[in-house]
């Protein structure tokens, strides 16, 4: 069973990592700004630097905020390239911009290694459980081999195309999530003004046409005034911003996408940054002057 080198141990990183020791994968891990002594605890090697993961594994996954700092743990000072095996295959799991895909990817194949873009979704509830969707881009017979790994932290496992196709489904993913939050936020925020019951209003449409995974996942938690990051809103901001440069890039346009931004960077001015990303509805309550919150059922 070859060895999985696992840099990133944070919200999503960490169970992730722990759902492949639990499956028998030995790992070596390693976090810049984490601790992972609970990961070593059960059976991980750590290390003290990306390089040295690298000089240990032959797959690495990496599960980072964005763009710059997996170019940084990848190809930067000190990095994994530094530490390279030729046929290692380099699999990055975190949301990032699908161009940076392609620019790691030519840098690593100078270095005779494969390299997949591999986003998910689902959240920590989904790194937790091992039921995250995963979408990846690039060369088939390096995902092929790495499926069987990416199966035990979630499903489906899709081949989307190319290196980048995976982070640009990632993007179509989070510009439905984004805007069907804002308009589940707009819906209850109008029935809660108008005396209705948003509990009631909840049961009464989450099976019908308008129901969706999104709005079953954070109405609980809405209702219970719960905001706890499951996946932060400055990180949704990141992923709207990476989906509209690549279609300035692309030339298409993204009307919605663009207005959801600017309720979530006003959020971002109030001190919502590391809140949960269903607190978009807090806009909604502001200007409505009202709250959304958990009431007892209608019978």
């Amino acid at each position: 069973m070859a060895i999985i080198g696992f840099i990133g141990l944070g919200i999503m990183g960490r169970p992730m990592a722990k759902n492949l020791i639990k499956a028998g994968h030995k790992l070596v891990v390693y976090d810049k700004f984490a601790k992972f002594d609970d990961l070593v605890s059960l059976g991980a090697e750590g290390a003290v630097s990306n390089k040295e993961v690298a000089s240990k594994s032959e797959i690495i996954i990496t599960m980072l905020p964005n763009s710059p700092q997996v170019k940084e743990a990848i190809i930067g000072v000190g990095g994994v390239i530094e530490g390279l095996k030729k046929g290692t295959i380099v699999v990055d799991m975190s949301s990032i911009a699908p161009e940076a895909c392609r620019e790691v990817g030519a840098v690593l194949a100078k270095k005779n290694a494969a390299f997949l873009d591999a986003p998910v979704s689902g959240g920590e509830p989904g790194a937790i459980d091992g039921t995250l969707s995963i979408m990846a881009g690039g060369d088939k017979a390096a995902f092929d081999t790495v499926k069987p790994i990416l199966e035990k932290m979630g499903s489906p496992v899709i081949l989307a195309g190319p290196l980048g196709a995976g982070n640009v489904v990632k993007l179509a993913n989070q510009i439905i999530a984004a805007v069907n939050l804002a308009a589940v936020s707009e819906a209850f925020t109008l029935a809660s003004k108008a005396g209705i019951n948003p509990r009631t209003v909840f049961d009464a449409i989450k099976d019908g046409l308008a129901g969706s995974a999104i709005m079953n996942a954070k109405i609980p938690s809405i209702l219970d005034g719960n905001f706890k990051p499951g996946f932060r809103l400055e990180l949704h901001i990141k992923d709207l911003q990476n989906a509209l440069d690549t279609a300035h890039d692309l030339g298409v346009p993204l009307l919605l996408t663009a207005q959801v931004m600017e309720i979530m960077q006003g959020l971002r001015v109030d001190g919502m940054a590391t809140s949960d990303h269903s607190a978009i509805i807090k806009f909604y309550e502001k200007l409505a002057k009202v709250e959304v919150r958990k009431q007892k059922a209608v019978r």
